[in-house]
């Protein structure tokens, strides 16, 4: 005996309900777990100091430059590439094969791993272009790894404004280009924020790429230009679980270690969803 349609509706719902439920449990469960493991290891020493003896002791200053580091030098090099690569396919390319195959092209590239982009950066950046294991060749790798990520969120926001934007500042005389910058950019910059919060949480949080390109195992002391090595706090972390030191000293390390690089990606995304909220409400659509 079949169930009648609101039985279905209700039972279609219940599991709508406990979908986005068990999102929010296990979230919770994961913060509450480094929250719980890392919470002691926070200190003024742990957060502006260098490591020592191996990174058994002291802190972690220098993984936290150099994530932050990563993140800007990543994002100066990806958003203005992707943005404008999706305002070409957008509103400029139209139908044809060269489009197929950049937009293949950027298929396959967000759906290569990340060590593929460290053995890439290590070729390129570091070997043939001579900018050495540093900061520079960890960021522009970082950068090509969420170029689709950033490509693709641009044009899903550049679709959802209204066409009668661009119609209306053309009819006025204004130029296509003029009317892409003042127009249209500006009332996609919502959803280009929204491509660059996941950006922002994928950088901070690879090992591979950089461990291939630019970061170090221990050094305590601050990159001194975007061409010297650094330390990162995923790496930090690798390190802390895998090394042959005593697991039960770098616990605390690790899970303290582990909220700092969380709290590092929520503050630059909150500072991003600010920015989001501000040109939302200017929007009228």
């Amino acid at each position: 005996m079949g169930l009648n349609a609101k039985t279905s509706e209700k039972i279609a719902f219940a599991f709508l309900t406990l979908a986005p439920l068990l999102v929010v449990f296990f979230v919770c469960v994961i913060l509450y777990n480094i929250i719980s493991g890392g919470y002691g290891a926070i200190s003024v020493e742990f957060l502006l100091g260098m490591p020592r003896k191996m990174m058994t002791e002291g802190g972690i200053y220098p993984a936290i430059v150099g994530t932050l580091g990563l993140i800007v030098g990543s994002m100066a090099a990806a958003l203005p590439l992707g943005v404008l690569a999706a305002i070409y396919l957008n509103e400029y390319a139209n139908e044809s094969r060269k489009t197929w195959v950049i937009e293949m092209a950027i298929n396959n590239l967000a759906g290569t791993p990340s060590v593929v982009f460290g053995l890439f950066g290590l070729a390129m950046f570091v070997k043939y272009l001579g900018f050495g294991a540093s900061l520079l060749s960890a960021s522009l790798t970082l950068a090509l790894l969420i170029l689709p990520v950033i490509i693709r969120s641009t044009q899903e926001a550049l679709i959802t404004v209204p066409m009668e934007y661009r119609e209306a500042s053309l009819a006025l005389g204004v130029s296509k280009w003029q009317t892409i910058r003042s127009v249209v950019l500006p009332a996609a910059i919502p959803g280009i924020t929204t491509g660059a919060i996941l950006s922002v949480g994928r950088v901070a949080g690879e090992t591979a790429p950089i461990l291939l390109t630019g970061a170090a195992y221990f050094l305590p002391r601050l990159p001194e230009s975007v061409y010297s090595q650094f330390m990162a706090l995923p790496y930090h972390l690798y390190v802390l679980a895998t090394a042959g030191t005593n697991i039960g000293q770098t616990r605390p390390l690790q899970y303290g270690t582990a909220l700092v690089l969380l709290m590092v990606v929520l503050g630059v995304n909150l500072f991003a969803v600010l920015i989001r909220r501000h040109y939302r409400k200017k929007l009228k659509f």
